[in-house]
């Protein structure tokens, strides 16, 4: 079936052909590479994409723009939402009511003339609003279908004009209602569905947070830790058949708490870091992984199997895998943590390219600080460096580079007492995103307030961004006295060589806890995934297998054991309980039996 049948039955989208020889322009545009090449847009942008003649792949993706539009089709007028606030908060004035419908017009994508609150923002704050106070206000339909026209008067305008016979499966008092009454009720499945798939998503992220349950037979492996470097681990392990359980309290590492989009991870693009953790954990669930949402409090080395301790619970295991990830060290200065995300950052090679030609800031005086300032360098405005002494910590040829570079100017004797900020020009909401316009405007980094450690004289010092280069910690207390400690980097894990094996048998570590160096996402996946081969090899090396497994097989091999006898051996006969011969049957299958 071609693209243009397919039109024939779903009228509601829109189908162009291209040519995309005399218009190369486009073609190379939207880098098409083969035809037949199929791109879906909505509101000018693309949703979904494809190449090749799979009818159903179209059909499938025809529909979802129809459902996304149909989705979208929604506008909240101002007064609906003033009569809504004077019934649920009277204390809102009409000023205030038109400021949150001005945020909402202006988060609208695409072209909105009119200063409308529409299409999925406007269904998303509706939705906020319902959830806040039990109700919601009343919206409208943005776009009226339009009717087909008819050709004259004769008679396929009376054909047209004709009733449509009643069908089985047309609801009892579906052809009575008006064509307003069909778009409420439309409207108000699609919203109840959208609300059923968000909650069940809810829930099944909740079940998943402890889908591990305690067995008499101990794990295999146990994972600790939920970043990168952990659900690789469980990935791997999972494909293995190990079926791991992963001990990761809910809120995530470093990674989960990066609200900007994670660029350097090949693969991905335009994606969050808590969207690419969900992501790895749904894949670890797929191949068998449990979770634990708890935290470790100690690992339990005094005997075999291994016990992991957590808030509550015993996880008895005969290898366990590190993956517990090193937390920035922070100033605990006003307004840092509120502009995170916001221009405050720890990793200058995860965020510094959002700053390219935009004047910075590095505090901190060691190694860490040194190599901040220079990559920053690379692509800033001008770097300025905060040390609250007069010589930096770090290694001589590092912070020699750092005083020469010609971007690069130094603070001496310096400490930051504060961050400054402003509220955020741009706040744009995904589609299908939540949005509370109650909630406080996004704040952004403008600036800082230094005091001079000697003479405590303050100033402002304007910058886009402000990043905090004062080291690392490694969360590693629970691992005292189990595990050897790289004398070199405090609370870094000690492994064996290239391997990722700790000093004490079957337990392996993997990502920033051993990592003092690069301490990257992928570099993390990628020590993940060797735990992970290591701790197999350590099992099958020590005869360790699914315990579980062999006692059934045991099990079954006794119950087997006390069947029949040896002059029973033949086991039973249905031609003997039938009587022997059997009417029909063949002479030579008569002579065998």
């Amino acid at each position: 079936m071609t693209a243009k049948q397919i039109q024939q039955r779903i009228r509601r989208a829109v189908f162009v052909k291209v040519d995309t020889n005399a218009m190369y322009e486009l073609s190379n545009r939207y880098s098409v590479r083969s035809l037949p090449t199929f791109k879906f847009f909505l509101g000018g942008r693309k949703i979904h994409e494809f190449s090749g003649a799979g009818e159903g792949q179209l059909r499938q993706f025809t529909r979802d723009v129809i459902q996304k539009a149909e989705f979208e089709n929604v506008l909240l007028p101002a007064e609906n939402l003033v009569k809504f606030y004077a019934a649920k908060d009277p204390s809102k004035s009409e000023e205030d009511v038109g400021t949150i419908y001005g945020k909402c017009a202006s988060q609208v994508k695409g072209p909105n003339p009119e200063n409308l609150c529409v299409g999925a923002v406007a269904r998303n704050m509706v939705k906020s609003l319902r959830k806040k106070y039990g109700d919601g206000p009343e919206t409208t339909v943005r776009f009226e279908p339009e009717e087909p026209k008819a050709e004259g008067d004769g008679a396929e305008s009376k054909q047209q004009a004709k009733p449509r016979a009643r069908g089985k499966s047309d609801s009892a008092n579906l052809h009575l209602a008006t064509k307003e009454q069909l778009m409420a009720e439309l409207e108000k499945r699609l919203e109840a569905e959208e609300e059923a798939k968000s909650e069940e998503e809810e829930d099944d992220d909740a079940e998943f947070e402890h889908s591990w349950t305690p067995s008499p037979f101990p794990e295999r492996v146990t994972i600790i830790g939920g970043g990168p470097a952990g659900l690789s681990a469980a990935i791997y392990a999972a494909r293995a058949g190990l079926k791991p359980v992963v001990v990761a309290p809910p809120m995530g590492g470093q990674l989960q708490g990066k609200g900007v989009d994670v660029e350097n991870y090949p693969g991905l693009f335009n994606v969050t870091g808590p969207a690419v953790v969900s992501l790895m954990r749904q894949q670890a669930i797929e191949f068998g992984a449990t979770f634990e949402a708890e935290t470790v409090v100690e690992v339990d080395a005094s005997e075999r199997p291994l016990k992991v301790r957590t808030n509550s619970s015993v996880i008895e295991t005969h290898a366990v895998v590190v993956a517990t990830g090193a937390e920035s060290n922070w100033l605990g200065v006003k307004g840092e943590y509120e502009m995170r995300g916001g221009g405050v950052s720890s990793c200058a090679t995860c965020d510094g390219h959002m700053y390219r030609g935009k004047d910075v800031i590095v505090v901190g005086g060691g190694d860490t600080a040194m190599e901040e300032a220079l990559v920053l360098a690379r692509t800033s405005g001008s770097v300025t460096v905060v040390h609250r002494r007069d010589e930096f910590r770090a290694s001589k040829i590092l912070a020699q580079r750092v005083m020469e570079h010609p971007s690069i100017s130094i603070r001496w004797n310096t400490v930051l007492v504060e961050v400054l900020g402003r509220a955020s020009e741009e706040e744009d909401a995904e589609d299908g995103e939540d949005v509370d316009l109650d909630a406080p405007v996004q704040m952004v980094v403008r600036g800082a307030r230094l005091r001079d450690v000697y003479t405590e004289e303050e100033s402002v010092i304007e910058a886009e961004a402000l990043f905090v280069a004062i080291g690392h910690t490694p969360a590693t207390s629970f691992l005292e006295g189990i595990v050897e400690f790289n004398p070199d980097h405090a609370g870094y894990v000690l492994t064996k060589g290239t391997s990722t094996h700790t000093s004490l048998a079957g337990v392996f570590a993997c990502g920033d806890v051993s990592d003092s160096v690069y301490r990257q996402a992928i570099t993390s996946a990628g020590s993940g995934a060797a735990a992970a081969l290591d701790a197999e090899r350590w099992l099958s090396e020590e005869g360790l297998g699914n315990e579980e497994a062999d006692f059934e097989a045991e099990l079954l091999a006794e119950l087997m054991a006390d069947g029949p006898g040896e002059e029973d051996a033949g086991g039973y006969n249905a031609y003997e309980d039938a009587g022997g011969r059997i009417e029909g049957m063949k002479e030579s299958i008569a002579s065998e039996l």
